[in-house]
């Protein structure tokens, strides 16, 4: 190549790259200046750090935005109704990243965002997506599981499946040791039981027969699988086809029996359980440990209202065995934007901006669930929290994998796996349990071709 010719090329090779940089310095936050948006929310923390930020927004942007929130119970029916609306009423809306959102995808009633994400025009080039976990993202995508899924979600708010101890009860009972595993953990539970002659419960759990305790359970059973695969759509429970169930295996029971184990340490009326009842009962100090969704811990250290402040501890699932890893699963919230949005653009700058590097440890420091592994090690969000809780969640949150089984109907096969935990509860073994639940499920499935 003559010299002379070398150098220009240089020259407009530099230009070229100069004229990268001022694009990516010059994303242009104003590109719909004058639009209105309505995003709609369930009454949740999530709602309010979006609340305490919106003025933020609407000066950085030129965008309006109308909030409208609802009561949890409501929220469900108007969500629903708004995303089948012949007229589309929101351009954002918050999702259960679960068979709720799936459903919605098999209707053709969620707008992809990967257009958004892969457009430069449209995703701020600092935005960084690959700061989700790809055990979250991979929730938000579908088909599920396909080479060629899209991005439907982002992210706003998750809950992995932890252990929560009251140490002065552990110090009590336990001379201050930490079960280091689960089936010692068990054990310890139902020895604590018998020492404080049942004023105390050695554990308590979310006992009702209800589809609603399947993401805590799952992540049960993820830490009995480890690091075997699970694949989606079929998640732990099916075998790569929704004819082979798999809910009789060895991994499927002996997680099961966990569950159930940590069931037997509870309060006699355990079965009649729900989320606000057994953390409710540990708020109050008068269980020595509970296995649920992470979201309890900061208001476990609410020092106006719970009795255990400054003195929960916080651990992941005990292993199956001593030095072993520990595994377990999450569930989350997440935005998304109706098929029918008037306005999805403006929506979609809504969510990239309520889900940034620097506005998530605002927002997250309301929930203590932020989704971006880079939040947790920000001082602005984890000042606000138990710094065990930090440690314990964010180690959780990289290995963790999505609970969710997509297949419109899941409910009633879940009902089948929660009543094998039931069997066991009272004294039925794991494998006959699991057994009756496979037959059921095989039944499901029959009917549903």
């Amino acid at each position: 190549m003559p010299k002379k010719f070398a150098v220009l090329f240089v020259v407009l090779a530099l230009l070229a790259g100069l004229t990268t940089v001022q694009a990516q310095d010059e994303f242009d936050w104003r590109q719909f200046e004058g639009s209105e948006i309505t995003v709609l929310m369930s009454e949740h923390p999530v709602t309010d750090g979006m609340r305490s930020v919106l003025d933020q927004f609407e000066a950085d942007t030129g965008i309006s935005v109308n909030i409208e929130a609802l009561a949890e119970n409501l929220y469900f029916d108007r969500m629903e109704v708004a995303l089948r609306a012949e007229e589309g009423v929101a351009d954002v809306y918050f999702l259960p990243m679960d068979s709720t959102a799936y459903t919605q995808w098999s209707n053709g009633l969620i707008h992809p965002l990967t257009p958004y994400l892969e457009d430069p025009s449209m995703t701020s080039p600092d935005y960084n997506f690959a700061d989700f976990p790809q055990g979250f993202v991979q929730a938000t995508q579908y088909p599920p599981g396909s080479a060629d899924a899209e991005d439907f979600s982002i992210p706003v708010s998750f809950e992995a499946y932890i252990l929560f101890y009251n140490q002065e009860l552990v110090d009590e009972y336990l001379d201050g040791v930490v079960p280091a595993t689960m089936d010692e953990l068990i054990a310890a539970a139902q020895s604590i039981n018998e020492q404080s002659g049942g004023t105390v419960a050695g554990a308590v759990m979310r006992g009702i027969r209800s589809h609603t305790i399947m993401d805590t359970v799952t992540g049960m059973v993820f830490n009995v699988l480890g690091d075997e695969e699970m694949s989606l759509p079929y998640n732990v429970w099916f075998d790569g086809d929704w004819a082979n169930p798999v809910v009789s295996s060895d991994v499927v029971a002996t997680g099961l029996s966990h569950y159930a184990g940590m069931m037997s340490a509870g309060p006699v009326n355990i079965q009649a359980l729900d989320w606000p009842d057994a953390s409710l009962l540990f708020q109050q100090g008068r269980a020595a440990f509970f296995i649920d969704a992470s979201l309890f811990g900061p208001g476990f250290e609410d020092a106006e209202n719970s009795a255990v402040a400054g003195i929960t501890g916080y651990a992941t699932l005990p292993p199956v065995e001593a030095g072993g890893s520990s595994h377990t699963g999450h569930w989350m919230w997440g935005l998304g934007i109706p098929a029918n949005a008037p306005n999805p653009e403006a929506g979609w700058y809504f969510m990239q901006w309520m889900t940034s590097q620097d506005i998530e440890p605002t927002i997250g420091a309301m929930h203590g669930g932020a989704a971006r592994v880079s939040t947790w090690d920000k001082a602005e969000y984890t000042d606000t929290l138990n710094p065990q809780y930090v440690d314990t969640v964010l180690t959780a949150m990289q290995s963790s994998r999505t609970t969710v089984v997509f297949r419109e109907g899941w409910s009633e096969y879940a009902l089948a796996i929660v009543d094998a935990i039931q069997e066991m509860y009272n004294g039925a073994a794991p494998d006959e349990a699991t057994a009756t639940a496979q037959e059921t499920i095989l039944e499901l499935v029959a009917q549903s071709e």
